[in-house]
């Protein structure tokens, strides 16, 4: 049953925000809550390779204050973290901390799925479902960019050249010089090279910018425009020449102060203006965009819908999980990238997840998990793409670097390893990406891989020779009964899965028989 209300947090680079919503009936919400903290969790002299003691401190506070704000409401929370957090060396101890100081567990999402959620945000807040739209979003350490149309994202990409990054990186001084300015634009335009000629070349019909970023020179514009800016934003729209005259304004101020005195200006962004409009503008050349249509709905927003999207799909399916709609699609995306044997892919998931039904009593584990081994089955051998040497950890290689919308960064992980083990050794401490999983998360990998390991083997061949796996277990032993297809022998599936039974017998202490199969004819 859906709950009566969600919160979701975006931990940013720059700000952390909050918003708490009122489920209404289908997929939408009305915002009752809205929290907005400028934490700078990204501010140090390492440019967000490590986050610094007192950035950490100020974060932890924030989310103090959101989960304060969240209990008043009763409301779940769902909490996201982008560029900073995801790649910070030590972004896991602050997601630790603030799991320990408020109970918030936060998932680090990549650049691919941060636009997805973005562009979800987006049809909330704009009539944009049928149209083709090009947006963007200047976040503190990353800009993301996203091609859609009809909910389908056609492009998407991230980069790192957030307003605080570029900052730290370009201009170390208040006052700007013309040939640092230019460093930046140049480094941007390399940067964002491929991604301005995939965009121009979509055909989309509306350009669209998010982010405090785009709010803030969209205020100064209609400042300019009209002598005050409105403080609903959401919708309105700005010129290419506009931006251009706000970014001259804006480098022309010697100091933090004369910024901040600017029309428009929110004086928290002053000192990360500068760049910001940099970047801003440079898009905007770079991509061909003569208008931009601003979206007040971004990141949170996106949080919330998805998360109503996933909290239904688990009604409809009663506890039962199957990929998504979405995650289905991605998953195909990167199998056929990759050029895998896709019958043999989803006939070992399908086998897979009969496994892990009939086990369900010994291993305890949930949908989410079921959903990871679906997933992690279907891709297993993409890995022949790079060498049939080791494919295994080619496979693990390409799921980790894969465009995987849908997934969180933790999720991909556990994918990544669940496929990687579906072969010759099994898990092990010292290898570096299982050891960087928690012990939970190891034990779902060394679970999961076992049963993969199985039923892969029940389709050596790749012919689907073996049609089901009717599994049963008593306390010696798991028995699966196999049942094939007409008249195919499945002596080497038998053979195979002799060989691979190993790590299912190990994590769940019996032994496995193979019961020789009852063929029957094929109406």
């Amino acid at each position: 049953m859906l709950p009566e209300t969600l919160a979701a947090i975006d931990v940013g680079t720059n700000s952390f925000h909050l918003i708490v919503v009122r489920l209404i009936r289908g997929r939408k919400f009305s915002v009752i809550a809205k929290e907005k903290v400028v934490v700078r969790l990204g501010e140090s002299p390492s440019q967000i390779k490590h986050l610094s003691a007192p950035a950490m401190q100020r974060g932890i506070q924030a989310m103090r204050l959101f989960r304060d704000i969240a209990d008043r409401h009763g409301s779940a929370i769902r909490a996201v973290a982008t560029s900073a957090v995801r790649e910070a060396s030590n972004g896991e101890d602050f997601i630790e901390q603030v799991q320990q100081a408020t109970g918030i567990e936060i998932e680090v999402i990549s650049g691919f799925e941060e636009a997805r959620l973005i562009y979800l945000g987006v049809m909330q807040a704009l009539p944009v479902y049928n149209r083709r739209v090009a947006l963007f979003d200047i976040g503190g350490g990353s800009t993301e960019f996203l091609v859609g149309e009809r909910g389908r994202v056609s492009y998407a990409n991230s980069f790192k050249i957030g307003a605080i990054r570029m900052t730290q990186r370009f201009f170390p001084d208040e006052r700007i010089t013309h040939g640092q300015a230019d460093a930046l634009r140049l480094h941007i335009r390399g940067e964002i090279y491929h991604a301005a000629q995939a965009i121009r070349a979509s055909k989309h019909s509306l350009a669209i910018a998010t982010s405090g970023t785009a709010q803030t020179i969209t205020a100064m514009a209609l400042a300019a425009r009209d002598g005050t800016a409105p403080e609903v934003l959401n919708g309105l729209r700005i010129s290419r020449e506009e931006v251009s005259r706000v970014a001259e304004r804006v480098l022309r101020a010697n100091s933090f102060h004369e910024r901040s005195q600017l029309p428009g200006v929110d004086p928290r962004r002053a000192d990360i203006l500068a760049a910001g409009c940099v970047t801003f503008q440079t898009i905007l050349d770079e991509c061909g965009f003569q208008e931009l249509t601003i979206s007040s709905y971004a990141l949170r927003e996106g949080v919330v819908l998805d998360t109503i999207h996933k909290l239904q799909e688990e009604e409809e399916q009663e506890g039962v999980a199957h990929l998504s709609d979405l995650r289905y699609q991605t998953v195909m995306k990167i199998g056929r990238m990759y050029q895998f044997d896709e019958g043999h892919g989803l006939h070992v998931a399908k086998l897979s997840l009969q496994i892990y039904d009939a086990l369900r009593p010994l291993h305890n584990l949930g949908a989410a998990a079921r959903e990871l081994l679906e997933a992690a089955a279907m891709l297993h051998d993409i890995g022949y793409y790079i060498s049939h040497a080791d494919h295994h950890k080619h496979s693990g290689y390409l799921i980790r670097n894969s465009e995987a919308f849908g997934f969180t960064n933790a999720e991909i992980a556990i994918i990544a390893n669940i496929a990687r083990y579906h072969r010759k050794s099994h898990p092990k401490s010292r290898h570096p990406e299982f050891a960087a999983l928690d012990r939970a998360d190891q034990q779902t990998v060394r679970v999961l891989s076992g049963i993969l390991r199985v039923a892969d083997g029940l389709d050596r061949t790749h012919k689907q020779v073996v049609a089901s796996a009717e599994t049963t277990f008593t306390p010696q032993a798991i028995t699966l009964r196999l049942t094939c297809s007409g008249l195919a022998d499945p002596t080497f599936e038998v053979w195979s899965v002799e060989r691979k039974k190993g790590l299912m017998e190990e994590v769940f202490g019996k032994s496995v028989v193979v019961i020789p199969p009852v063929p029957v004819e094929v109406v």
